[in-house]
């Protein structure tokens, strides 16, 4: 099933949150310093004291041994209030357990994150059959505060947790004919009823990719957790990709394979839709859908009455990605 389009219309940036929720955070941040003692708190403390609102988790024992180690903040949103917790783990596309937008958090339950193995092949020097945990053991936890611009005009403010993709992809060691990387989700039939789906036009499993140079930004980011906790599943436990200057179908979740290739490869709403979905998907707003226009984004949470509807900016904001696509035609190379 093709992406649909929410209609939106203006109002005004400061509904972004609920006004007791933003003077909450700010309360709590206030006194006694809370953010700057929770530094120092181990997992399940630090989560409660930074994000109130948060549901609290279970995680595996690798993620909560990490998480008191974490660098937090490591990269903010200025001047962006963050999306309340319900509503990002309540509003996402996750075709895999539904189209509706609530059907990953209804339907996700089911999947089975523990254990997980990641097979990386191709031209890497490091090739093999991973333990989630043994890719994650070297790296250090960062907490990173990104915009997250779906490309059928909605965005959210998320803070994530996890590492650079660049980290990984050194572990592995690529080889000199490494040009691109291929993602991969897992497909689970009985656990996933949209894979099951009649009515689904994907051709599981998902799949994604990046130029190699792309993969290696230091913005590329892998994510184990988000709002101080393990993801949900609806999130795309227990591993996906947050690309945060490209549409939010790029940011892959629940990876089961990374491949080193030196072709470029062919993704799956490439492949479905290419008129409309292209290799690249940088946020754009002089680039239009074809059915609908990009220059403006509903910023949730929101109400139909109300919906928040702000400026899109090229590549999200994140200008320092901008010599990555130096001499390309973006209109074309969309």
């Amino acid at each position: 099933m093709l992406i649909q389009f929410p209609a939106a219309s203006a109002s005004r940036e400061s509904d972004v949150t609920p006004e007791p929720v933003y003077l909450s955070r700010r309360a709590l941040m206030a006194a006694g310093g809370t953010l700057a003692a929770g530094l120092a708190l181990p997992g399940r403390a630090a989560e409660g004291a930074r994000y109130p609102d948060v549901e609290p988790a279970n995680g595996p024992a690798w993620f909560d041994e990490k998480l008191s180690s974490t660098q937090w903040q490591a990269m903010v949103a200025q001047g962006e209030a963050t999306t309340p917790f319900s509503d990002a783990t309540h509003y996402n596309n996750f075709y895999e357990f539904g189209t509706d937008k609530g059907d990953p958090a209804s339907q996700a339950g089911s999947l089975q994150t523990e254990p997980w193995q990641v097979v990386v092949d191709g031209e890497v020097g490091k090739p093999g059959t991973y333990d989630l945990e043994a890719l994650i053991k070297p790296q250090g936890f960062e907490e990173r505060i990104y915009r997250l611009r779906c490309v059928e005009g909605w965005s959210m403010v998320i803070p994530w947790l996890g590492f650079p993709l660049a980290a990984l992809l050194k572990q592995v060691e690529p080889t000199g004919q490494a040009r691109f990387v291929r993602f991969e989700t897992r497909v689970a039939p009985e656990q996933m009823p949209g894979v099951r789906s009649g009515f689904s036009l994907v051709n599981w499993p998902y799949v994604e990719g990046l130029r190699l140079d792309e993969a290696t930004h230091p913005l590329a980011f892998l994510a184990v957790g988000m709002y101080g906790r393990v993801l949900p599943n609806q999130n795309g436990a227990p591993l996906r990709l947050v690309v945060p200057w490209k549409y939010g179908f790029k940011s892959i979740k629940s990876i089961v394979r990374i491949s080193l290739t030196r072709e470029q490869p062919k993704t799956t709403w490439e492949t479905i839709a290419p008129e409309e979905y292209g290799f690249y998907a940088n946020v754009n707003p002089q680039v239009d859908h074809p059915r609908w226009s990009q220059a403006r984004e509903r910023r949730l949470p929101g109400s139909l009455f109300r919906p928040n509807v702000i400026p899109t900016r090229l590549f999200n904001g994140y200008d320092e990605v901008a010599g990555l696509y130096s001499g390309m035609d973006l209109r074309t190379q969309y």
